[in-house]
């Protein structure tokens, strides 16, 4: 597992989407740290936090859209289907080498309230949990990516399905406010709104629940990954059985 972490890993550094992908997130975090924190003189990072998240419906799909649909398109998830590793382990090592990815940029925007501590009294506690959030919801999104990835072997195909997914847990807030009372409907897309959570944690409530919510959200997704791994393993055996026969 920790050898397939660290071919990932490395794959992301020798091809340019992992150094995309910290370079949009730091430049676009810098923009707005600069206007509203250092600028207008803000020690509240929630803002500058909240902006970036956006910009995941655009680089996250890029960013996993090459996990398992390009080894399935280039036929070496065969490898993974006969490997001796668990698929339960490859899938965790694909994810975690992306989620390193997006944890370096997240550790760079720790430094922040440090910064900002050199100007004024800064609220340390409110600003990591902000930040707490804002990897939270980082890590949830790259788990529904690579998710996505399982199912298609075109790499388009996957990151369009999976700006779809983030698109709709992104607005799903607002979908649930056409209801003002509530209905079945509502309450059922409700348990797919990404951003609930995260906006009471950028306020600086550690809320448990949030943190539950978006860790059982990375655990089903990546579920749901190594179940569809599993079902084209059994689709191929019975396959070969069939030609067998």
């Amino acid at each position: 597992m920790r050898a397939i972490w660290k071919r990932e890993l490395k794959s992301y550094f020798q091809t340019v989407t992992g150094w995309l992908f910290i370079a949009a997130t730091l430049a676009l975090f810098g923009l707005y740290f600069y206007v509203y924190n250092m600028y207008y003189g803000s020690t509240d990072i929630s803002s500058t936090l909240s902006a970036v998240t956006f910009l995941f419906l655009v680089t996250v799909p890029i960013l996993t859209m090459r996990t398992l649909a390009e080894e399935r398109k280039n036929k070496t998830d065969q490898l993974i289907l006969t490997s001796p590793v668990s698929v339960e382990k490859v899938v965790l090592a694909k994810y975690l080498a992306t989620g390193t990815v997006f944890t370096i940029s997240a550790a760079v925007m720790c430094l922040a309230p440090l910064i900002m501590s050199a100007y004024g009294n800064v609220a340390f506690a409110k600003s990591y949990v902000g930040v707490l959030g804002f990897w939270l919801y980082g890590m949830t999104c790259i788990a529904i990516g690579t998710f996505v990835s399982s199912l298609t072997e075109s790499i388009v195909i996957s990151a369009v399905l999976t700006f779809v997914f983030l698109f709709v847990g992104y607005l799903m807030t607002g979908i649930n406010l056409i209801s003002q009372n509530g209905n079945m409907i509502t309450k059922i897309l409700g348990c797919y709104d990404l951003t609930k959570h995260m906006d009471m944690l950028m306020q600086g409530i550690l809320d448990v629940s949030g943190i539950v919510y978006y860790i059982s959200m990375i655990i089903l997704f990546l579920f749901l990954t190594v179940q569809s791994i599993q079902k084209r393993r059994w689709s191929m055996s019975s396959k070969k059985l069939k030609l067998g026969v």
